[in-house]
């Protein structure tokens, strides 16, 4: 099992942060990872319900269905429903600063098989380290006027 917390800052609105990530539709332009994503599912408000994500682990591609929970603009919570791991918990915070959001990304994945616990840490801060840069350039540039 693996389980980590990171933050990073973003410049922009809590709202902003909330509004890529909740774009289902574009995720894969710019998470460099995701190389599918279907929303199989919508809430009252359109918002991806429960969505199914196709990951590019390196090894091979990962595929998992996460029921989402919204409290909009402060986070973004999720379920899994199924797919390749044995379990995958995960959320985002969203915590509005002078000038910038504290975006805080916690996620806890037990892939089914063993991995070596330094490797899995390796992979782990590698794969939130790179999640967490794609969406802060996303957001940043989103936020300056530049699509």
């Amino acid at each position: 099992m693996y389980e980590d917390t990171r933050t990073i800052d973003v410049r922009a609105r809590p709202q902003d942060c909330f509004a890529v990530l909740t774009d289902y539709a574009h995720m894969t332009d710019w998470q460099s990872r995701v190389c599918e994503v279907r929303v199989l599912e919508t809430d009252e408000h359109g918002r991806g319900k429960v969505v199914e994500y196709a990951i590019d682990a390196q090894l091979r591609v990962v595929r998992y269905r996460l029921r989402h929970f919204y409290d909009e603009p402060t986070s973004i919570g999720s379920e899994y429903l199924g797919g390749d791991f044995r379990h995958f918990a995960g959320d985002y915070r969203f915590a509005a600063g002078t000038g910038a959001t504290e975006v805080t990304f916690r996620l806890a994945i037990d892939p089914g098989f063993t991995v070596p616990g330094a490797v899995a840490r390796l992979l782990g801060r590698a794969v939130m380290g790179r999640s967490l840069q794609d969406l802060k350039h996303r957001v940043e540039r989103v936020s300056d006027g530049a699509h």
